[in-house]
């Protein structure tokens, strides 16, 4: 029986995952914070994210292990905050390693997130996997601190994978939902300078890789959930004016784009910073991806969402 492990798999992501998993494994166990009823496949157990536990009975004999835990980053970054979103990410990532430790059948494979600010605000790129991560910030930090936590264990019967998710474009989750009422608006415009690199990802291309990563026994280390295709935020909002069949679209300049971060809870630096990575290594080992191109990306998920 093929099973896979989805800690902190309740948000966003999670369920696309869980979702597209359905047809290739026998049972999906979802670590969850919150009690929550299990049904079909699908069965959903309890942890904090820092105890060991009954939870880690789960990642004996398991396929597969992807940790998507982590606080959302998307809200001002004040100490509380800041405190949240790094150790909900490490103390996560250090119960796992713990737990496949002590496993008599350990998973075949564990793959955990990080995410593309490890080159947070990076000007030049684009980056691929053996790029010097010299990012600045706080999300370049929380992602060198996150990496460092993974590869703090030896674990010689798991494939360590880690992987680094640009922006994730889905029809219920992410930037979409978010940016398609403003640009039905005509207020999709460049922020910014528009000139500042966005690396993305279609929803589905992330549950490909995370397949396809999990299926090739020589993938290992480090690897980009990013097209090859990276657009500056001007292009990007281009395209999605081009999707919505809006032909308008006012810009936001730097201090509008501040005021409304922090109107909306949020960072402008989310916005504003450049990200600019490409996925060398699963292209090398033979990934193809679905959506390519951002403009094909949008028109899947915005003319099937209308």
């Amino acid at each position: 029986m093929r099973k896979i492990v989805l800690a902190g798999g309740t948000g966003y992501l999670g369920k696309v995952l869980s979702q597209y998993f359905l047809s290739s494994f026998d049972e999906i166990v979802v670590l969850s914070r919150y009690a929550k009823t299990s049904g079909g496949k699908i069965k959903f157990i309890k942890w904090d994210g820092v105890q060991q536990g009954e939870w880690t009975k789960e990642l004996n004999g398991a396929e597969a292990i992807i940790n998507l835990s982590g606080r959302s980053i998307n809200c001002r970054f004040n100490e509380t905050n800041k405190k949240e979103i790094l150790e909900s990410r490490v103390k996560s990532t250090q119960a796992i390693g713990e737990a496949i430790q002590k496993l008599n059948l350990p998973p075949k494979v564990w793959i955990n997130f990080s995410a593309a600010a490890v080159y947070q605000n990076a000007v030049d790129g684009p980056h691929d996997e053996l790029s010097q991560t010299e990012g600045s910030g706080f999300m370049f930090e929380v992602c060198k601190q996150w990496e460092q936590a993974v590869n703090s264990f030896q674990l010689p019967q798991t494939r360590q994978i880690i992987l680094r998710i640009s922006m994730v474009l889905g029809k219920s989750g992410g930037v979409v939902p978010t940016l398609l009422p403003l640009v039905k608006l005509g207020l999709g415009g460049a922020a910014g300078s528009g000139k500042q690199m966005v690396s993305w990802i279609h929803e589905k291309d992330v549950c490909r890789l995370a397949g396809w990563l999990i299926n090739n026994p020589e993938a290992n280390g480090v690897y980009h959930a990013a097209s090859q295709n990276p657009v500056t935020n001007s292009d990007m909002m281009k395209a999605f004016r081009k999707a919505c069949k809006m032909p308008i679209g006012f810009p936001a300049p730097t201090p509008a784009v501040k005021l409304g971060a922090l109107f909306m809870g949020t960072e402008a630096s989310l916005v504003l910073d450049s990200v600019n990575i490409i996925p060398r290594k699963s292209l090398s080992g033979g990934f193809v991806f679905e959506f390519p191109e951002i403009e094909e990306a949008l028109s899947n998920l915005i003319g099937t969402s209308n």
